[in-house]
């Protein structure tokens, strides 16, 4: 019987725009995280107080960015304009304020909403926005959100512009820290899409001459990229196109406005279909769409007037239409695509000679595929994926209250004890975990019909959701979760080896991971403290002095599934699996996984002392 309780005008109460932020962050920055990954919260506040910066730019106020992160603090400072000195505490603390509702003043905007800064304002213990321009200055600091000094009208010698810092809170992004790879991508990306700016992070520039070219030709080996690659720009369009010789899946990198739009939307499915509809025009042949995209990398940045997003971290665009008079975003692209794509491969028969190569190689392939895949997909049935090799999360079945595909994460582990462990202590939610059976296949060199012929690889690649692409990649975290011994690391090589080989673009997007366990337990009657490097395990009997109890555990299956929880929870430590875009995949799967070369061996030497250190940290004295 349900319990009765009260329902009246006192149960009835209004948060301020602070509260409300604190109390409800996802609405706001997406998912929370710690920093492991890129969309984690703290880089979307770095890139909430960024895109009002690089709109100044846009807006032909300012041609550098300087940026510096210490430790947790953040400092943002640009040459634009700077806020209207009686406006800079309303832009950072009331809700719906700022200068992007004027089109006169920003056409084509990144923030549109008046609620980026107000978040990052919310969301850190400090908070300091500085206003300069006209030979006077305004500042504000917070706490919270919460106004705790304010200075105004200083006469100042200080260069125009605006400097904002702030300092998460890490009572909401718990553990957190920032990792320069992920920065750095992203402030590659803001050169890409605004050639001539010079954005300066922690003393090194980041500058772009040729905009989207750069970034695909930063992204990928001069080696493994079929034809020179294809740049075209106009007024509010500019794509890069080429193809890998030796990636199997689809690459795309698509902005909106310079916001690197990561799950695409309607621009990228408009370009994805013009581009097939130009290859067959061109050729006069009715080449299946995934042949002619296979293998394909390009970029597509688009500006549309006043765009909506499907979430305030903007990354898919609903929008249909260009604005400004503009036809729909469907028929700008494809005419565009039809017009100077077109051109170029008249003008450039040998890279239309080589495109047409490749869909041809992709067809044949695909016809002799098309019978494993038929007896693989049936296998996987008959599997019982999602009853003993997948242990799925409720995300899929339609049981979570809200839309969390963000939060969702795959376990990958060895052996049973170690996937039961995980399975009793997840969040069934968001939380799925997929159990190997014995070590994969060393895939290196093989090719894609290994997939589908191997049971493991089949069974994982349903279990993603990635045969035809990662567009449709049903978790967001795909984590490689293995013991801390030698068995445990070639099993996460083999895994990372699998991943380069077959569906890179996993990697190159963020999505895979290791996950780090603790290495020792270190208690006494009052206190349980988890270490994961030997520095900690130190640290611990220091602090419970004078004889705690030490355990070493050796490997996942022999931590009982009340701690593990500890482990997979709020706070998860997260490796991810980063490519140095310096060496090719090519490269770094011969040199690690190809056959046994003297290079090799003196780096295995080389780097011996530090695996073993890395693996049992205690030895014997």
């Amino acid at each position: 019987m349900a319990q009765n309780t009260s329902y009246t005008e006192d149960n009835i109460r209004s948060l301020d725009w602070k509260e409300h932020i604190r109390m409800r962050p996802g609405m706001y920055i997406g998912k929370l995280g710690d920093g492991s990954s890129a969309d984690d919260g703290i880089y979307i506040l770095l890139k909430e107080v960024l895109d009002n910066s690089i709109d100044e730019y846009v807006m032909g106020a300012g041609k550098s960015i300087e940026i510096s992160i210490q430790g947790n603090k953040v400092i943002v400072r640009d040459y634009g304009r700077g806020i209207p000195l009686g406006k800079v505490v309303d832009v950072v603390s009331k809700m719906n304020t700022g200068g992007k509702y004027d089109s006169r003043a920003f056409k084509k905007s990144v923030g549109l909403n008046g609620v980026g800064t107000k978040a990052v304002n919310a969301l850190s213990t400090y908070f300091r926005v500085e206003s300069n321009r006209e030979g006077k200055s305004a500042s504000a600091e917070f706490e919270s959100g919460v106004l705790t000094h304010e200075e105004i009208l200083e006469d100042t010698t200080r260069r125009k512009g605006t400097k904002v810092s702030f300092i998460p809170d890490p009572v909401i992004f718990k553990n957190y820290k920032y990792r320069n790879e992920y920065v750095a991508r992203m402030l590659k990306n803001y050169v890409y899409l605004n050639p001539g700016l010079t954005i300066t992070f922690n003393g090194e520039k980041f500058f772009s001459e040729n905009g989207l070219k750069d970034l695909l030709e930063d992204n990928s080996n001069k080696e493994d990229r079929l034809y020179p690659t294809i740049h075209l720009r106009a007024d509010d369009i500019e794509v890069a196109i080429t193809h890998s010789r030796t990636q199997y899946s689809e690459e795309y990198h698509s902005f909106v406005n310079g916001q690197n739009t990561t799950q695409g939307g309607t621009h990228l499915a408009a370009f994805r279909e013009a581009f097939v509809k130009t290859i067959r025009d061109f050729f006069g042949k009715s080449y299946d769409a995934s042949d002619i995209r296979k293998s394909i990398i390009s970029a597509i940045a688009v500006k549309v007037m006043e765009p909506v997003f499907e979430s305030q971290t903007k990354t898919k665009l609903g929008s249909t239409d260009m604005g400004g008079g503009l036809p729909t975003v469907r028929t700008f692209i494809n005419d565009f695509l039809k017009t100077h794509l077109d051109n170029y491969l008249h003008k450039n028969p040998d890279t239309a000679e080589a495109i047409q190569r490749k869909i041809l190689q992709a067809e044949r392939e695909r016809k002799e595929l098309s019978g494993i895949r038929k007896i693989a997909k049936e296998r996987a049935k008959k599997a019982s994926l999602h009853n003993k090799k997948l242990r799925d999360c409720r995300v899929h079945f339609g049981d979570a209250k809200n839309n969390r595909n963000l939060e969702t994460t795959l376990f990958i582990t060895e052996g049973d004890s170690a996937s039961g462990s995980i399975t009793k202590s997840r969040d069934v939610n968001t939380q799925a975990v997929f159990s190997l059976k014995g070590k994969p296949l060393n895939c290196y060199g093989l090719t894609k019909k290994i997939v589908y012929e191997n049971e493991e690889f089949n069974l994982l690649q349903a279990a993603l959701n990635i045969e035809e692409s990662i567009e449709d990649l049903r978790y967001n975290n795909i984590v490689i979760a293995t013991d801390a011994d030698v068995d445990g690391m070639h099993i996460r090589l083999l895994l990372i080896t699998f991943f380069l080989q077959f569906f890179p673009e996993l990697i190159k997007e963020g999505h895979l991971y290791i996950l780090q366990t603790p290495l020792f337990r270190v208690r006494n009657k009052k206190e349980t403290i988890y270490c994961y490097t030997e520095q900690e395990r130190v640290a611990a009997i220091e602090k419970l002095k004078p004889k705690p109890e030490i355990t070493r555990f050796k490997g996942l299956g022999e931590i009982s599934p009340n701690e593990f929880k500890h482990f997979i929870g709020e706070d998860i430590r997260l490796d991810p699996v980063m490519l140095d875009t310096e060496k090719s995949i090519g490269e770094l799967l011969s040199f690690y996984m190809g056959k046994n070369t003297p290079e090799r061996q003196k780096f295995i030497i080389d780097n011996l002392k530090v695996e073993l250190d890395l693996i049992d940290p205690v030895k014997p004295s």
